[in-house]
C-alpha cells in the first residue's frame, strides 16, 4: 500500500486557446506520482504578462497581485483536498484530488440529495417509460418521511430495515395518488424495487455502510396476462371494422400476436430491421429497446401481409418507419373498444398480443419453448415460462399423444405374449 505520493500543483498557460483579446487560460496541473490532471483557473493572461519561472503573472502587470492571490489560493486548496484524502483513507489520484477540490466528491448525506443524484445522473439512462415512474414513487417516499418523521428530509443512515419495513405498511394503507390508480401488491413492490435501487446506488458510493434490504424480500404476486384463445384471434382478425383508426389498431395488434414484438418494438420497427434471412424469406432482425438483447423472427404470412398493406396505403410515415403507432394510452383504449365489438370478454391491452405469440401461435402450435424465448428476445428460459403456459388444450393433445403411444405399446405386448405361448 503507498503510503507517501509525489504530489506538485503548478501553473501554466495553454497557448493552443487564444481568446478574442489575445489572452490565454491559465490551468492548474495538479500531478500525483506519474498521473496528472489539469484545472481551469477561470483567469488568462497575455504571454509576455506570463513568467515561466515563478508560474505567475509578472508582479508589474496590471491585475497581476489578484490573480497571483487566486492561483496561490487554488494551489492551497489543492493541498488540502490532498490531505484530506489521505487522512480518510480512500485512493488519492489527481483526479480525486480534482474532484475534491470542486466539491463533485461530496458525500450525499441526505434523501432528497440522494434523489436528485439519481435524477441528475442514473435516470437519464432508463428508458422514458421506465423513468416516468420513478416520479409517483418518490412523491410516496417523501410523502411517507413527512407523516413518519414529521420533516421534509432525513439522514440516509435512518434509513434501515425498520424503514423498509413502515414504508412498505404505509404503502398498504395510504391515499393513493390517483383514485384511478389503486396500489395493488404488486404495484407496492414496484415502490419498493426502486426505493432498493436507490439505497444500492448510496451503497455503491459508500454513503451508507451497510443494505438496508438485506432481510427484506420482494414479494411479487403471480400474474396471468390473458391471452387471445385461437378461435378470438381469428374473430378479430376478420372482424370488419369500418372506422379508420380502430382498424389500424386491430392491425397493428394482429401483427404484434404474429411476431411477439412489444409495443414500443412495434412503434420503432423501421425498414432496415426487415432484411432477407438465410432461408431467402424475410425475417425481423432488432434489439429490443427494454433489454438490448438481439430479437431474430422469420415473418409469418400473416404478419407480412399487414406490412404489405400498409406500406402500399399509408401515404405519412414517422421517419422511417414502417408502421404509424398512436401512444399506448390511445391504442389501449381502442382496443377495449374493439374488444367490446368482438364481444372478447378479456382485458384487452396491447400486451395481450405478446402473450397470444408465445402461447396461442407458438407453443400451441408445437414450437420448443427454447425457440420462443429466443425469439421473443429473452435473455431466460423462466421468463418465457411465464408468457407460454402450458394450457389445457395443449395437456389434452399431450396426453392424447400419451395414450396413443400407450395403447400401441400394450397392443405391441399383447401380440407378443400371445405369440411366445403359441411356441
Amino acid at each position: 500500500m503507498i503510503t507517501s505520493h509525489t504530489f506538485n500543483v503548478h501553473f501554466w498557460i495553454k497557448k493552443s486557446a487564444i481568446r478574442k483579446d489575445q489572452t490565454f487560460p491559465v490551468y492548474a496541473r495538479i500531478s500525483l506520482d506519474s498521473t496528472r490532471v489539469d484545472l481551469s483557473t477561470k483567469h488568462s493572461a497575455l504571454e509576455q504578462d506570463w513568467c515561466e519561472k515563478s508560474k505567475r503573472v509578472f508582479k508589474r502587470r496590471t491585475n497581476a497581485k489578484l490573480i497571483n492571490d487566486e492561483l496561490d489560493e487554488i494551489a492551497s486548496n489543492l493541498k488540502v483536498a490532498y490531505r484530506e484524502l489521505k487522512a480518510e483513507g480512500l485512493p488519492i489520484t489527481a483526479k480525486a484530488i480534482k474532484l475534491r477540490y470542486t466539491g463533485k466528491d461530496r458525500p450525499v448525506l441526505k434523501l432528497n440529495d440522494l434523489i436528485q443524484y439519481h435524477r441528475a445522473n442514473d435516470l437519464k439512462k432508463l428508458a422514458p417509460g421506465t423513468a416516468k415512474n420513478y416520479t409517483a414513487t418518490e412523491k410516496y417516499i417523501l410523502r411517507f418521511v413527512n407523516k413518519e418523521y414529521r420533516a421534509n428530509d432525513i439522514y440516509l443512515n435512518q434509513i434501515d430495515y425498520s424503514f423498509i419495513v413502515k414504508f412498505e405498511d404505509y404503502l398498504r394503507g395510504c391515499k393513493t395518488l390517483r383514485k384511478s390508480q389503486p396500489l395493488n401488491n404488486n404495484g407496492i413492490m414496484k415502490h419498493m424495487e426502486r426505493l432498493k435501487k436507490f439505497t444500492t446506488l448510496a451503497l455503491k458510493h459508500r454513503w451508507i455502510k451497510f443494505n438496508p434490504f438485506e432481510l427484506y424480500q420482494l414479494k411479487y404476486d403471480d400474474f396471468d396476462c390473458p391471452f387471445l384463445e385461437e378461435r378470438e384471434l381469428q374473430i378479430l382478425r376478420t372482424k370488419a371494422i369500418s372506422n379508420n383508426s380502430m382498424r389500424l389498431v386491430r392491425d397493428l395488434f394482429v401483427f404484434a400476436c404474429y411476431t411477439g414484438l412489444s409495443y414500443v418494438d412495434v412503434k420503432n420497427l423501421k425498414k432496415k430491421d426487415v432484411i432477407t434471412g438465410i432461408d431467402g424469406q424475410k425475417w425481423i432482425m432488432l434489439r429490443r429497446q427494454k433489454s438490448k438483447t438481439p430479437v431474430k423472427l422469420p415473418l409469418l404470412d400473416e404478419a407480412k401481409s399487414i406490412l404489405n398493406y400498409y406500406d402500399q396505403t399509408l401515404e405519412v410515415l414517422n421517419g422511417n418507419n414502417l408502421l404509424q403507432v398512436y401512444s399506448d394510452q390511445k391504442v389501449n383504449q381502442y382496443l377495449k373498444r374493439i374488444a367490446k365489438l368482438c364481444k372478447i370478454e378479456k382485458n384487452l391491452t396491447f400486451h395481450v398480443a405478446r402473450h397470444t405469440f408465445a402461447t396461442t401461435v407458438t407453443l400451441l402450435n408445437d414450437v420448443p419453448i427454447e425457440t420462443v424465448s429466443k425469439m421473443l428476445g429473452h435473455t431466460k428460459l423462466s421468463t418465457t415460462q411465464k408468457y407460454a403456459r402450458v394450457v389445457e388444450q395443449k395437456i389434452s393433445n399431450d396426453m392424447y399423444e400419451l395414450q396413443c403411444k400407450l395403447r400401441k405399446n400394450r397392443k405391441s405386448q399383447s401380440s407378443s405374449y400371445r405369440l411366445e405361448i403359441n411356441i
